[in-house]
């Protein structure tokens, strides 16, 4: 088992893989932390906690989109081609947000009890 050190969000967190799989990691680091540059760029000043489920978030959105294309092509159905745009969509920013502090409310409601 390897372990590698990765940087996101201008953290380091050392993270066991699969040897052989270290290159794979540090790239799925570097697109969190491109995503956490992205939301610290459009002046969001969160945790770290809150900036990865940020980047996170949006990481199983696309994936989600991903897992319906494939179903569609599997099904013999044709799939809409989804611009991925440059920029995170500031709605897409917002919902985000108020998922997160649904998230946190839950989650602190779980520690009170």
């Amino acid at each position: 088992m390897a372990q590698v050190t990765v940087r996101v969000g201008g953290y380091s967190h050392p993270v066991a893989c699969q040897d052989g799989q270290e290159r794979h990691l540090t790239n799925m680091a570097t697109e969190v932390d491109k995503r956490i540059g992205t939301l610290k760029a459009m002046g969001m000043q969160f945790g770290e906690t809150r900036m990865l489920l940020l980047a996170a978030l949006q990481l199983a959105d696309e994936a989600a989109d991903l897992q319906a294309e494939v179903a569609a092509l599997k099904a013999g159905g044709a799939v809409a081609a989804t611009p991925v745009p440059a920029e995170p969509d500031p709605e897409l920013i917002a919902r985000l947000n108020g998922l997160a502090e649904t998230i946190e409310a839950i989650a602190a409601g779980l520690e009170r009890t």
